[in-house]
Formats: structure tokens, sequence, C-alpha cells
């Protein structure tokens, strides 16, 4: 195990902040040429990965917001390094910080596959959605060493398991040869994140998650192998990101997505002031009506935790944003396709091998 200890809060954010002020960081060539002429290199950021050996590799939840209730988790952590993300304050639970560690100290689940196995064997298991993505990203840099993401998806596939995946990666079109067959039978799905078209805006707010270009290419080529593709732009960020919801969605509609969806920024617990320090850092002259504009969501704090409030907002900004994705989804023609993301789960069988033989 990779042993470390939990920076102070407040040095926590000054590095933070001081990582804001610096460029955006290469991840796979994505943000190479966009950095160029801007402002140079930028420093060398390590990352460590644990082996993390859980005892189960599905996670349940009961919560009546949510479409699903069950997923899995193949990483904690996440190298994206998204400065909203609303599961940093989960490295807490290995005593680590929100800030820097959870985008560089991450644990990766290398028995997933077999957990798996062994759950969905079990006779008293019980077929509906699992969703990929829900907490860290499935497809982050790591994935491409570890594979974990791909061998739970080898699972799912052998027993014809439905599977919804959320990402802000191309890295999904790896799997295509797995995601295509299971969408042919109805049993497959993928959301991918455009937050900005803003090559500055996104490189700084998403600084190793691959350029929004490479994000919608993706998007087309899941809707060439005929599965069915998402786009969500969440979050939605007030006076930063939101002039850009009719680019987004027509840009979503041209690249073949069936729908798309929206969540205002969510700031629990220790994100907060993370998200703070990064309009310090990028956005001091407007930082004051980002924040007052987050509140008016939030009935009047940074963070609203209410079941289904939490994922709309509430109030006239809210309202307003709902009639904007109305109206651009209806004139793109993809105000009305939930029902094409309905995953059948009369197909599943038990697994085979020796896992399976247990039961």
């Amino acid at each position: 195990m990779v042993q470390t200890r939990r920076p102070a809060r407040g040095a926590t954010l000054n590095m933070l902040s001081d990582r804001f002020n610096l460029a955006a960081r290469e991840a796979d060539g994505d943000w190479l040429d966009a950095r160029e002429g801007i402002d140079g290199a930028p420093p060398p950021l390590r990352t460590t990965v644990t082996v993390e050996r859980p005892k189960t590799i599905i996670a349940r939840n009961q919560s009546p917001d949510l479409p699903f209730d069950r997923s899995i988790n193949p990483y904690r952590g996440c190298e994206h390094g998204c400065v909203y993300c609303f599961a940093r304050p989960t490295h807490a639970f290995h005593d680590l910080s929100p800030g820097l560690d959870f985008e560089t100290r991450l644990f990766a689940k290398p028995d997933a596959a077999e957990l798996l196995r062994a759950e969905l064997a079990k006779p008293s298991y019980t077929c509906t959605p699992m969703a990929m993505g829900t907490n860290t990203d499935p497809y982050q840099p790591i994935e491409g060493k570890w594979r974990v993401t791909r061998g739970v998806l080898e699972v799912l596939a052998e027993c014809d398991h439905p599977v919804v995946i959320t990402t802000k990666s191309d890295r999904v079109v790896r799997d295509i040869d797995l995601l295509a067959p299971m969408a042919a039978k109805g049993l497959a799905g993928v959301a991918i994140s455009v937050t900005s078209l803003d090559t500055r805006i996104a490189m700084t707010l998403e600084p190793r998650a691959p350029h929004p270009e490479r994000r919608l290419t993706a998007v087309r080529r899941l809707a060439d192998a005929g599965i069915p593709t998402f786009v969500n732009m969440a979050p939605v960020i007030p006076a930063i990101t939101d002039h850009e919801v009719e680019a987004i969605v027509g840009r979503a509609a041209e690249a073949g997505a069936i729908g798309v969806s929206f969540i205002p920024v969510r700031l629990p617990w220790e994100v907060a002031p993370l998200f703070r320090a990064w309009l310090d850092a990028h956005f001091p002259e407007r930082a004051g009506k980002v924040m007052a504009t987050i509140q008016s969501l939030r009935e009047g704090k940074d963070n609203d935790p209410g079941y289904f409030t939490r994922m709309r907002g509430s109030g006239p900004w809210a309202d307003l944003l709902r009639t904007r994705f109305l109206i651009a989804r209806r004139k793109h023609g993809i105000e009305r396709n939930s029902e094409k993301m309905r995953l059948r789960t009369d197909l599943f069988r038990k697994p085979s091998g020796p896992q399976g033989e247990l039961f």
C-alpha cells in the first residue's frame, strides 16, 4: 500500500490554487496544440496507483433521483482533475485530501471482473442495468494500462447484462467491439460529458480530460456503431459555460447523440473551497457573480443535497436553464429520445466458469 499523509486544509487549497495558475497538464497529447503559445510546458505531475482489493464490486444505492440502483467503480480518485468533481471528498476515507491527492493518488481494483462474476452468479442476484462512471471515470488515463473497465465489460457482455457508461473520455471507443454487439441486443448505452467547447476553459476546468472535440468525435464513432449515445453538459457553470448551451446541444446532435442532458454545478463538502480557488485564479473579475448565481440555485447555499433539486437546481435561473435546453433540443429534434436508452434485462444469464460453479 502507498502510505501518505493528508496535507492540512490550507496547504491543500494553496497547492491547488498554485496548480490552477499553471498551464493544463498534457494527457495523451490532448492539450499539446492548444497549450503551445499560451503558458509553455507544465511541470511534471506524479501519479501513483495503489491496488485495492475490496470484498465486493457492486455498489448499491436507494436514491430516488438516480435512474439506477447499482454501479461499479473500477477506480478511486481520477486523473482528469476536474475541479468541480463531487467525488473528491471520498478520498477522505483513505485519509487523503480532496485536492491534489484525489487526482494523483489513485486506487485500482484489478479483481473487479472476478468479483463481478461471483456476484452475478449468486442465486439471489436479480438483473437491472449496471451503471459505470457514476463516481470516478472508468476511462481515465490509467485504464489504458490497468484495463479494469475492459475486464468488467467482458463479464457483462458474456452474461448479456445491461450497462450504461458515463465518461468524459474518448477512450471508450476502444471497447466498441464489446459495446456494439451489446447495443444491438438492447444492452448498452453511453453518455459522454461535454462541459465546454472553449479550449481555455476546458483545459483549466478539466485539465487531464480529453479535448472536447475528441469527445464529440467519440460520440460520432459510437453512434455510427449503433450504440445509443447521449451527451451530458454536466456541470453547467453560471457565467462561465452557460452561454454554450445552444452550441453544445447543436454539436451533440450533429455528432449523432440521441439526447442531451444537463446538471447545474454542485459544490458539496470540500469541493466548494477548491472551486472558489479555481475561480480566483482564472475568473477573479466574475467570481462573485458566479457564486451568487450558484447560491440562488441552491437555496442560498453553495450546495443543496436534497433529492431531485440537487440535480436540477431551483429558482428562476434553473427554470431559465431548463427552458433553454428544451428549446435547443426541440430545435435539433432530440427532445424525446429517452425511450431509446431503455435496456433489456430479460436476456441475462448467470456466468459460466469456476466462479459461477461455486453457486
